[in-house]
Protein backbone atom coordinates (compact mmCIF):
# COMPACT_ATOMS: atom_id res chain seq x y z
CA UNK A 1 0.00 0.00 0.00
CA UNK A 2 0.92 3.18 -1.03
CA UNK A 3 2.68 5.41 2.31
CA UNK A 4 2.13 9.16 1.50
CA UNK A 5 3.59 12.06 3.41
CA UNK A 6 1.47 15.45 2.79
CA UNK A 7 3.57 18.64 4.25
CA UNK A 8 2.35 22.03 3.94
CA UNK A 9 4.67 25.21 5.08
CA UNK A 10 3.81 28.54 5.46
CA UNK A 11 3.81 30.61 8.18
CA UNK A 12 -0.60 30.83 8.88
CA UNK A 13 0.37 34.45 10.80
CA UNK A 14 1.15 36.64 7.18
CA UNK A 15 -2.24 36.21 5.11
CA UNK A 16 -2.29 33.73 2.26
CA UNK A 17 0.78 32.31 3.30
CA UNK A 18 -1.56 29.96 5.28
CA UNK A 19 -2.18 28.48 2.58
CA UNK A 20 -0.42 24.94 2.58
CA UNK A 21 -1.00 24.20 6.00
CA UNK A 22 -4.58 24.86 6.15
CA UNK A 23 -5.09 22.38 3.82
CA UNK A 24 -2.57 19.53 5.24
CA UNK A 25 -5.28 20.63 8.56
CA UNK A 26 -8.26 19.34 5.90
CA UNK A 27 -6.42 16.31 4.85
CA UNK A 28 -5.35 15.28 8.32
CA UNK A 29 -8.91 15.70 9.78
CA UNK A 30 -9.94 12.94 7.51
CA UNK A 31 -7.86 10.32 9.21
CA UNK A 32 -6.77 8.80 5.77
CA UNK A 33 -5.01 5.36 6.39
CA UNK A 34 -1.04 5.51 5.28
CA UNK A 35 -1.55 9.35 4.55
CA UNK A 36 1.04 11.35 7.34
CA UNK A 37 0.46 14.96 7.71
CA UNK A 38 2.99 18.00 8.55
CA UNK A 39 3.70 21.63 8.72
CA UNK A 40 6.01 23.69 9.47
CA UNK A 41 6.76 27.62 8.68
CA UNK A 42 9.79 26.23 6.05
CA UNK A 43 11.49 23.49 4.58
CA UNK A 44 14.80 23.32 6.40
CA UNK A 45 17.68 20.64 6.29
CA UNK A 46 16.47 18.52 9.50
CA UNK A 47 13.12 17.73 7.04
CA UNK A 48 14.75 15.13 4.94
CA UNK A 49 14.90 12.42 7.33
CA UNK A 50 10.75 13.07 7.25
CA UNK A 51 11.34 11.95 3.70
CA UNK A 52 12.74 8.46 4.06
CA UNK A 53 9.20 6.34 4.62
CA UNK A 54 7.24 7.32 2.28
CA UNK A 55 6.62 6.47 -1.57
CA UNK A 56 4.86 9.58 -2.44
CA UNK A 57 5.29 13.47 -1.06
CA UNK A 58 3.27 16.43 -1.88
CA UNK A 59 4.67 19.81 -0.83
CA UNK A 60 1.84 22.31 -0.47
CA UNK A 61 2.79 26.47 -0.04
CA UNK A 62 1.41 29.38 -1.13
CA UNK A 63 2.76 30.88 -3.86
CA UNK A 64 2.05 34.44 -5.22
CA UNK A 65 3.23 34.15 -9.01
CA UNK A 66 1.65 30.67 -10.39
CA UNK A 67 -1.74 31.32 -12.29
CA UNK A 68 -4.88 30.49 -10.20
CA UNK A 69 -6.17 28.88 -8.68
CA UNK A 70 -2.69 26.54 -8.02
CA UNK A 71 -0.07 25.01 -10.29
CA UNK A 72 1.14 21.16 -9.62
CA UNK A 73 4.53 20.03 -10.92
CA UNK A 74 6.66 16.97 -10.24
CA UNK A 75 10.24 18.00 -8.22
CA UNK A 76 13.35 16.79 -8.98
CA UNK A 77 16.23 16.73 -7.07
CA UNK A 78 18.30 19.94 -7.82
CA UNK A 79 20.84 21.39 -5.90
CA UNK A 80 19.96 25.32 -5.98
CA UNK A 81 20.46 28.76 -4.13
CA UNK A 82 18.71 27.51 -1.10
CA UNK A 83 20.76 25.11 -0.22
CA UNK A 84 23.26 26.32 2.36
CA UNK A 85 20.12 29.10 3.34
CA UNK A 86 17.75 29.25 6.34
CA UNK A 87 14.63 28.19 4.07
CA UNK A 88 14.40 25.64 1.21
CA UNK A 89 13.12 24.57 -1.74
CA UNK A 90 11.77 21.14 -2.25
CA UNK A 91 14.03 20.43 -4.86
CA UNK A 92 17.18 21.48 -2.33
CA UNK A 93 15.77 19.26 0.41
CA UNK A 94 15.25 16.47 -2.36
CA UNK A 95 19.23 16.70 -3.43
CA UNK A 96 19.88 16.70 -0.28
CA UNK A 97 17.75 12.93 0.35
CA UNK A 98 20.30 11.92 -2.08
CA UNK A 99 23.54 13.09 -0.92
CA UNK A 100 22.69 11.68 2.89
CA UNK A 101 20.90 8.43 1.86
CA UNK A 102 22.47 7.78 -1.27
CA UNK A 103 19.56 6.29 -3.00
CA UNK A 104 17.08 7.83 -5.73
CA UNK A 105 14.11 9.97 -3.41
CA UNK A 106 10.16 8.84 -3.50
CA UNK A 107 8.25 10.60 -5.90
CA UNK A 108 7.87 14.32 -4.90
CA UNK A 109 5.30 16.61 -6.38
CA UNK A 110 4.02 20.25 -5.38
CA UNK A 111 1.40 21.74 -4.69
CA UNK A 112 1.30 25.70 -5.08
CA UNK A 113 -1.82 27.71 -4.30
CA UNK A 114 -2.83 31.36 -5.35
CA UNK A 115 -2.02 33.48 -2.59
CA UNK A 116 -2.28 37.63 -2.70
CA UNK A 117 -2.05 39.13 1.03
CA UNK A 118 1.09 38.00 2.81
CA UNK A 119 1.10 41.19 5.18
CA UNK A 120 1.82 39.92 8.78
CA UNK A 121 -1.23 39.55 11.23
CA UNK A 122 -3.53 39.54 7.74
CA UNK A 123 -6.50 36.82 7.49
CA UNK A 124 -6.93 34.48 4.43
CA UNK A 125 -8.13 36.63 1.29
CA UNK A 126 -11.01 36.05 -0.36
CA UNK A 127 -9.02 34.68 -3.71
CA UNK A 128 -7.28 32.72 -1.72
CA UNK A 129 -10.06 31.05 0.00
CA UNK A 130 -11.39 30.39 -3.56
CA UNK A 131 -8.24 28.98 -4.71
CA UNK A 132 -7.94 26.82 -1.72
CA UNK A 133 -11.28 25.10 -2.09
CA UNK A 134 -10.44 24.18 -5.57
CA UNK A 135 -7.07 22.60 -4.90
CA UNK A 136 -8.63 20.57 -1.58
CA UNK A 137 -11.05 19.06 -4.02
CA UNK A 138 -7.77 17.66 -5.67
CA UNK A 139 -5.90 17.06 -3.17
CA UNK A 140 -8.35 15.04 -1.16
CA UNK A 141 -9.42 12.90 -3.54
CA UNK A 142 -5.78 12.23 -4.49
CA UNK A 143 -4.98 11.10 -0.93
CA UNK A 144 -7.81 8.77 -0.69
CA UNK A 145 -6.60 7.11 -3.59
CA UNK A 146 -3.35 7.31 -2.47
CA UNK A 147 -2.06 8.33 -5.28
CA UNK A 148 -0.15 11.36 -6.35
CA UNK A 149 0.39 10.81 -9.75
CA UNK A 150 -3.21 11.68 -10.68
CA UNK A 151 -2.56 14.91 -12.88
CA UNK A 152 -4.95 18.12 -11.42
CA UNK A 153 -8.03 19.04 -13.56
CA UNK A 154 -7.51 22.06 -15.57
CA UNK A 155 -8.95 25.08 -14.04
CA UNK A 156 -12.05 26.40 -15.10
CA UNK A 157 -12.20 29.23 -17.66
CA UNK A 158 -12.39 32.76 -15.64
CA UNK A 159 -16.10 34.23 -15.85
CA UNK A 160 -16.70 36.65 -18.42
CA UNK A 161 -17.99 39.78 -16.76
CA UNK A 162 -21.54 40.60 -18.44
CA UNK A 163 -22.31 44.05 -19.22
CA UNK A 164 -26.38 45.10 -19.67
Amino acid sequence: MTKLLIFGYGNPGRGDDMLGPELVERIEALGLEQVCCQNDMQLQIEHVTDLAAHDQILFIDADCSCHPPCKYSRVLPAKDNSYSTHAMTPAALLYLYTQHFRTAPPKVFLLQIRGYQFDLGATLSAGAAANLEIASQWAIQACKARNLEVAMPAPPPPAREQHA
